[in-house]
């Protein structure tokens, strides 16, 4: 099961819109520089960082398949996670090792939608989107991954 990283996505702080990146660097213990997570301003920072919180990733297919059911214009970084991948099953990774280009990433548990979230959205995407809104991953050797990278479950 390999897909590609079809996008990157960050905020400088807390509530800011996010912005696109064709290259990013994912540092371990911290997440992506320039994140607001990686300097610690993201709503949710804990005073100490979990792994949980380096990286979050959705599919683009997911995104898709929410507009097409409600006629929505949903973007994939609206639901404010760092990767938009096509091709993989982020559900099938959690507790696994994976690859996006040279970086290598464990899944640690899915990423559901929240009341913030729906907030910032629609109410539907609180609804629609359980177990299907991505991924909360931990940076095990981090580097710099580029939209297009390759994505595959390590080893595989």
């Amino acid at each position: 099961m390999n897909g590609l990283l079809s996008g990157i996505f960050v905020a400088d702080r807390a509530g800011t819109p996010m912005r696109s990146l064709d290259r990013a660097e994912l540092v371990i213990g911290r997440g992506i520089r320039g994140d607001r997570y990686f300097t610690e301003t993201g709503t949710f920072s804990p005073k100490a960082k979990k792994p949980s919180q380096e990286v979050t990733l959705v599919e683009a297919e997911e995104v898709e398949a929410f507009n097409a059911a409600t006629g929505g214009a949903l973007r994939p970084e609206e639901l404010r996670r760092n990767l938009v991948t096509r091709g993989v099953r982020l559900n099938d990774f959690v507790g696994v090792e994976f690859t996006v280009g040279s970086v290598v990433l464990k899944g640690i548990r899915l990423c559901e939608p929240c009341d913030y979230l729906a907030g910032l959205t629609s109410a539907a995407v609180r609804q629609t989107f359980v177990h299907r809104a991505g991924l909360r991953a931990a940076i095990v050797a981090g580097g710099v991954a580029c939209v297009g990278d390759a994505i595959a479950i390590r080893g595989r």
